[in-house]
C-alpha cells in the first residue's frame, strides 16, 4: 500500500485534478491520498489558504464575511463544474464556512488555524466527491476519524505519539481509496491545530508511518530534487537518490520541494519517499532513502541558500571558563520566544545565528538590555542581513580536502564567509555570507561539485 500526497499546484484546477485522478487509477496500491488546498492557477493568483487567512481577519474585525466566502468558494465551484458535479457539493461547503464564521474559539491563533485548515478540509471532500462521481470507490476520511491528535499550538503543532497506535488499527477498505486532508488535525480538546506551512507533507509522512505504507509518493510540480535551485543555477543536475539526512539538511536550507519536518515519521519507520511530478508522472523522480540504500556519484549532493538571518555577537573574556554563561543567554532568548539556528563559539566569543522573522526592533532592544544586565559582555553587536549557505553530501566526510576546496572556490569568487560550521555528522557544512552574495556562493560551490573529483594523494 502506498500513501500518495498531492501539493497545491497539482490541485489548482479541474484539469490538474484530472491528472491526479489518472495517476491514482494507474496504480491500485495508491489507496491513501493526502491533498493540499488548491494552489495558484497562475503566478498572479492567490492561494486558497491565503484567501482563508483574509477571511479569518475579516471575522476577527467583525466584518461581514459573505463576499470573501464567495471568492473562496469560486475556486471549488470551478472544479465542481469541470467534472459536472451537482451544486450541492459546494453548497455544503458554503454552509460549513458560515458555521465557522459564527463559532467561538479559545483565542485568535485558534480561530486563524480553524479557517486556514479549511482549504485542505474542503478540497479533500470535493476530491472524494469527484472520484465517486467518476465511478471510483473513494471516500473522505478526516484526521479525527483516523485518530490523529496533535499537541502544541496552532501553526507549530506536533503529532501525539498515540496517533500511531490509532492509525495502526485503521483498516483501509479493500479496493477503496481514502482521501485525507493534510496540514491539520485536532488537539485532545477538539480544537484545530495546524502544522507549519507545507504541513500536508507532514500529514502524508505521519500516515505512511502509521498505516505501514510500502512507499510514500509526494507529487509536486517538479520531477526531481535538484542539486541547486534552478532559479540560481541554470539547469542544475537532478538528484536520483539521496539520504534522509541529506534531504533534511537541504530542506532546512531552502529546498522548497519538501518540508524539513516532514521526513521525521518516515525516517523513524524506514519508509522510502519518492518525489514525483504530477505533470510528468512517468519520470522516475528522486528517491529519499536510508543511507545504506544510497550510492553517490558526487561528494557534494546539493547546495542551498536561505536568506533572512541576523547574528548576535558577544565578546566576553574567558567564556569557556564561566559556568552557565550559555544557559543564561538561552534563558533570555526563551523569555522572548526566540530560538537560534547555530551557535559557533570560541574561548572569548560567541555568535548566535537567529531567524530574523522572530525579531522586532523592540524584541532586539529588550534582549540587548537583558544580556547587558545579566551577562555583562565586553562587546555586544547585532549583525543583520545574513544568508545561510548549506553544502550537503554524505561524501563530505570521505574527502578531507573538500572543505578546503570549497573555501578556495569561494575565495576565487571574492566571497568571505563570516561563520563556518560543520556538524558532527560531517555531511553538512554551514556558512554564513552577506545576503547579496548568497546566489554567487551557491553558484561557486555548485560549479566545484560538477568538476571531476580525483582522490587526494593520501588516498591513491
Amino acid at each position: 500500500m502506498k500513501v500518495i500526497k498531492f501539493g497545491g499546484s497539482s490541485l489548482a484546477t479541474g484539469a490538474q485534478l484530472e491528472k491526479v485522478i489518472h495517476i491514482i487509477r494507474q496504480d491500485p496500491t495508491r489507496q491513501v491520498v493526502v491533498v493540499s488546498a488548491p494552489g495558484k492557477r497562475s503566478p498572479s493568483d492567490v492561494k486558497v489558504t491565503d484567501l482563508l487567512k483574509q477571511l479569518a481577519d475579516q471575522v476577527l474585525a467583525g466584518q461581514d464575511p459573505a463576499a470573501q466566502i464567495e471568492v473562496i468558494l469560486a475556486r471549488y465551484t470551478e472544479i465542481q463544474h469541470y467534472f459536472g458535479l451537482a451544486d450541492d457539493v459546494v453548497e455544503h461547503l458554503r454552509q460549513h464556512l458560515k458555521r465557522l464564521a459564527k463559532a467561538t474559539y479559545p483565542g485568535v491563533a485558534y480561530l486563524k488555524a480553524a479557517f486556514m485548515a479549511q482549504g485542505e478540509h474542503m478540497n479533500a471532500q470535493l476530491v472524494a466527491a469527484v472520484m465517486t462521481h467518476l465511478g471510483m470507490n473513494a471516500r473522505f476520511v478526516s484526521p479525527k476519524a483516523l485518530g490523529i491528535t496533535l499537541t502544541g499550538k496552532p501553526g507549530a503543532a506536533q503529532v501525539n505519539e498515540d496517533s500511531y497506535t490509532a492509525l495502526a488499527q485503521f483498516a483501509v477498505p479493500e479496493g477503496a481509496v481514502i482521501v485525507v486532508p493534510g496540514f491539520y488535525a485536532y488537539d485532545e480538546a477538539g480544537n484545530v491545530l495546524t502544522f507549519p506551512r507545507g504541513g500536508s507533507d507532514i500529514t502524508g509522512s505521519i500516515l505512511a508511518k502509521g498505516l505501514g505504507a510500502d512507499l510514500y509518493e509526494n507529487f509536486t510540480d517538479v520531477s526531481w530534487v535538484y542539486a541547486a535551485d534552478p532559479r540560481i543555477v541554470a539547469q542544475p543536475r537532478a538528484i536520483n537518490t539521496l539520504t534522509y539526512r541529506e534531504m533534511r539538511e537541504l530542506a532546512y536550507a531552502g529546498f522548497s520541494v519538501f518540508n524539513d519536518e516532514a521526513l521525521i515519521p518516515v525516517i523513524e519507520a524506514g519508509i522510502r519517499v519518492n518525489i514525483k511530478n504530477t505533470n510528468a508522472p512517468d519520470d522516475p523522480g528522486t528517491i529519499i532513502a536510508p543511507t545504506k540504500n544510497v550510492q553517490h556519484h558526487h561528494h557534494i549532493t546539493g547546495v542551498a541558500a536561505k536568506k533572512g538571518f541576523t547574528a548576535l555577537y558577544l565578546h566576553h573574556y574567558l567564556i569557556n571558563q564561566e559556568v552557565g554563561f550559555t544557559l543564561k543567554l538561552l534563558k533570555i532568548l526563551a523569555q522572548y520566544g526566540v530560538s537560534y539556528e547555530h551557535m559557533p563559539s570560541g574561548i572569548d566569543d560567541l555568535t548566535m545565528i537567529i531567524d530574523e522573522n522572530q525579531l522586532t526592533p523592540q524584541i532586539k532592544d529588550q534582549i540587548t538590555a537583558e544580556v547587558r544586565a545579566q551577562i555583562h559582555p565586553d562587546e555586544l553587536e547585532w549583525l543583520p542581513d545574513f544568508a545561510i549557505v548549506m553544502v550537503v553530501g554524505e561524501g563530505l566526510y570521505a574527502r578531507p580536502d573538500l572543505v578546503a576546496r570549497i573555501m578556495v572556490a569561494l575565495a576565487d569568487a571574492g566571497i568571505e564567509p563570516s561563520v563556518i560550521n560543520q556538524g558532527a555528522s560531517k555531511i553538512g557544512l554551514m556558512l554564513t555570507v552577506p545576503t547579496a552574495r548568497a546566489a554567487a556562493a551557491v553558484r561557486a560551490i555548485y560549479a566545484l561539485s560538477c568538476r571531476r573529483q580525483t582522490a587526494p594523494a593520501a588516498e591513491r
